[in-house]
């Protein structure tokens, strides 16, 4: 049987988190540290970072929450890509791992006691693809039971996100969320422009209106 590439993300990123749960220099060696980017180059350290976690709830959180949205968002990309689609998915979900932390490379870069681990923006990037994908679908958080269509709860998300952002609090890198939920988007608009010509954005717009149309 084939392994989908969402399995295998998981798979290797499972790994390399237990691995770094019982190993302070696999940590450090992987962890997104901006001075280590900006005054020793060690550039790998955008996608390293996704494959370690700080403890098994970030890690379960995470790889949930990519299983569950994934494998809807990588059979979406096999219907859309055909052959590629595959590729197309993995090269979304890596090049989300750096685009969603170039502001807090910007913004950190000097900074000496800031540190920032773990898959949430790229996995915010898929969740968001799938938003866009299926904007109708309901979707909610695990510990409250409210549902509401996917493209409200998006916005909802983003708003949220946005105000923890600026108010810098706790230890969760609320930007990473924010750019790579806008960059699953954009990744995904651009690739169907590009490389299949399916309308993603006019089929966006007509699920959204037929809801709206339906009060």
């Amino acid at each position: 049987m084939e392994l989908s590439i969402t399995l295998i993300i998981i798979i290797i990123t499972a790994a390399v988190s237990f691995g770094g749960f019982s190993s302070e220099k696999i940590i450090n060696e992987l962890i997104f540290y901006p001075p280590a980017v900006n005054e020793g180059r060690q550039w790998y350290r955008f996608i390293s970072c996704g494959l370690i976690h700080a403890d098994i709830g970030h890690l379960l959180f995470n790889m949930y929450a990519l299983y569950i949205f994934g494998i809807h968002v990588e059979n979406g990309f096999i219907v859309i890509f055909g052959n590629y689609g595959k590729i197309v998915y993995l090269v979304m979900y890596i090049t989300a791992l750096i685009a969603c932390l170039m502001p807090t490379y910007a913004k950190h870069k000097n900074d000496h006691n800031y540190r920032s681990l773990g898959a949430s923006g790229a996995v915010s990037a898929v969740i968001f693809a799938f938003i866009f994908l299926y904007p109708l679908q309901k979707m909610g958080l695990i510990f409250i039971p409210v549902m509401v269509p996917g493209f409200i709860f998006g916005f909802l998300y983003l708003i949220v996100s946005t105000i923890l952002e600026k108010r810098a609090g706790g230890n969760v890198n609320h930007s990473a969320h924010i750019w790579g939920a806008l960059y699953g988007i954009g990744f995904l608009i651009a690739a169907c422009y590009v490389l299949s010509g399916y309308p993603v954005i006019s089929g966006f717009i007509e699920q959204v209106k037929s809801y709206l149309g339906s009060f």
